[in-house]
């Protein structure tokens, strides 16, 4: 049996520094409260708008290196990172690091904060090597500054399980789960959208393990939660219809799972646009259960649609892409289109491999699944090749 290596799951939660709704607000928090409340309604472009509001009165009204500047760049980096533009939020965390460690120095709360978000950018990127060391570089800032059961710790904690659940460090992951969702129930409530997105991260642990029983009842109190906040038509929404999906199909009750993943694409193309690599998650799934259920025209022409937002807003190097590419790869396969499907299946595995790794369970499915296409031609030796190649890993 062919494997499709899971698809991207919920964004770690980055933490942005946004100011507190005083009596008597100036401009300057007026636009970047503005922001911060377009930003969880999943308006982004109202909210990108009065981010760079927020940036040009702090620039006028307090002067450049200012902490003010560091978080006008912080939360107008977010908006950028949501929307894919990988490149300008760098540039503007960076920035923001520059100005706190200048204005605060070295190992001040503020500038694990930009370190948190810089990790959270590389992570989002696949360049889990550097994202780790900045993850971690903020939480140790943070438990010295504030206290170990800190709601904001707490955030940090789950950045860095995300990071490794990505990473197939399963059991690294599990206990920083474990402590997150006990320090946010007790300081935020058992019905903060914050519990909501950790159960949802916990539920997908136990899912990628293949603990299914362990994992539904996490998955459904999650979107319970952020239904309940958020209301429906949110990314966040849209993540946990889609995770909850996959969890269905990995039970082959594929009529729930399509309904959850077209739930969810509608979503993501109403909030985000059509060409969101969010969008492309909902499409590739959708894709992956036609071509279960034997409708191989539609699968492929979702299957096309996914890697073609994916290449367009990622880049070369990305693991969604390579699933992407895995699983175009998979459908020829199924076709005994041979020729259209290994080049797919070498592009996916070089790029797994470079970012995350050769080891990584990812990489160790598509060699598989290369190996079984070679298998099928009669390319026994080359089938053999990879396969000695992943015992010795």
């Amino acid at each position: 049996m062919r494997i499709h290596p899971a698809v991207v799951f919920l964004a770690a939660l980055l933490i942005f520094g946004v100011p507190s709704v005083q009596a008597k607000e100036n401009s300057w928090e007026q636009h970047l409260n503005r922001s911060e409340t377009f930003y969880q309604m999943g308006k982004y472009a109202e909210g990108i708008n009065e981010a760079k509001e927020a940036l040009a009165v702090a620039e006028k009204q307090f002067g450049q290196d200012r902490p003010e500047i560091a978080q006008s760049l912080s939360n107008l980096a977010r908006f950028h990172k949501i929307q894919s533009d990988y490149r300008e939020a760098e540039l503007l965390i960076k920035k923001s690091l520059e100005i706190r460690e200048k204005a605060f120095g070295p190992d001040h709360p503020e500038v694990a904060n930009s370190l948190n978000n810089l990790a959270g950018l590389y992570h989002s990127q696949g360049k889990y090597t550097e994202a780790e060391p900045l993850y971690q570089r903020a939480l140790q800032i943070w438990e010295g500054a504030l206290n170990f059961d800190h709601p904001t710790v707490a955030g940090c904690l789950n950045n860095l399980a995300e990071l490794y659940r990505a990473q197939g460090r399963y059991t690294d992951a599990e206990p920083l789960y474990r402590r997150t969702l006990s320090i946010w129930e007790k300081t935020m409530g058992s019905e903060h959208p914050y519990v909501g997105g950790v159960l949802n991260n916990l539920g997908e642990l136990y899912k990628a393990q293949g603990a299914y029983v362990a994992a539904e009842p996490l998955l459904e109190r999650s979107l319970k939660i952020w239904e309940k906040n958020l209301g429906h038509y949110h990314p966040d929404v849209a993540q946990s219809l889609n995770n909850l999906g996959e969890l269905y199909f990995a039970q082959k009750n594929y009529q729930k799972a399509e309904s959850l993943f077209k739930g969810s694409l509608a979503i993501r193309e109403k909030v985000l646009g059509k060409d969101h690599p969010d969008a492309a998650q909902s499409l590739n799934n959708l894709a992956v259960l036609y071509e279960t259920q034997g409708d191989l025209d539609e699968a492929e022409s979702l299957f096309k649609r996914a890697l073609a937002i994916r290449e367009k807003t990622l880049g070369p190097v990305h693991p969604d892409l390579a699933t992407s590419l895995n699983d175009l790869a998979n459908l020829y396969h199924s076709q005994s289109r041979y020729s259209d499907a290994e080049p797919l299946y070498k592009r996916a595995i070089e790029i797994m491999g470079k970012v995350l790794g050769p080891d990584h369970p990812h990489v160790e499915t598509t060699m598989e699944n290369l190996a079984a296409l070679y298998e099928t031609q009669g390319k026994y030796p080359e089938a053999q090749a990879l396969r000695t190649q992943l015992e010795r890993q």
